[in-house]
C-alpha cells in the first residue's frame, strides 16, 4: 500500500515525518527552529491529526485486505480471473483492475460506440435532436428585425 499523505505540520516544524511509526514517541521531543517547545494546542491537534490517519490507514488496510481473500476465494473463475490478470499489468493495481472489472468490464455493451458512449467520449444518439438539427449554423434573424 502506497499511500501518501501529507498532514500540515505548523509552527514551522522541520524534521518531523508524522506518517511513520514511531511519530507519535517522536512528537513530545519536537521543538520550533528556535528551539522552543510547541505550544499545547499545536501539540494536541498534531496528535488528533496523526491519530486520525492511523484510523483511515487502519480501515484501508482492512479494505485491502477483504478485497485479497476475495480474490483468493476462487482465483480462476469469473471476474476474479479478469481482476487479476489486470493487475499484472505495470501500473494497474488490484484496486483499479476490481474497479473496472465490476464497473465497466461487466456490463453488457453492444458496440465499440456503446464502450466510447459509456465512457463519456461521444454522445447518446438522442443528443443530436435535443441540440437542433442546424447545429453550428447561424440562428434564424427574428422576423422585422435587421439581417446582420
Amino acid at each position: 500500500m502506497a499511500l501518501r499523505c501529507r498532514l500540515p505540520t505548523p509552527a514551522g516544524i522541520r524534521n518531523f515525518k508524522p506518517t511513520l511509526r514511531k511519530a507519535a514517541e517522536r512528537l513530545a521531543t519536537v521543538h520550533t527552529p528556535e528551539g522552543v517547545e510547541l505550544p499545547p494546542n499545536t501539540l494536541a491537534e498534531l496528535q488528533r491529526d496523526m491519530a486520525r490517519l492511523g484510523f483511515v490507514v487502519s480501515q484501508i488496510r482492512e479494505i485491502e485486505d477483504a478485497r485479497q481473500k476475495r480474490l483468493e476465494q476462487q482465483p480462476e473463475t469469473g471476474p476474479h480471473a479478469m481482476v487479476r490478470l489486470l493487475a499484472r499489468i505495470v501500473g494497474v493495481g488490484v484496486e483499479t483492475a476490481d474497479m473496472l472489472v465490476h464497473e465497466v468490464l461487466s456490463r453488457p455493451m453492444r458496440d465499440r460506440r456503446a464502450v466510447a458512449r459509456y465512457a463519456g467520449l461521444t454522445g447518446s444518439p438522442d443528443e443530436s435532436s435535443r441540440n437542433g438539427a442546424n447545429k453550428g449554423s447561424p440562428e434564424p434573424a427574428m422576423p422585422g428585425s435587421a439581417a446582420a
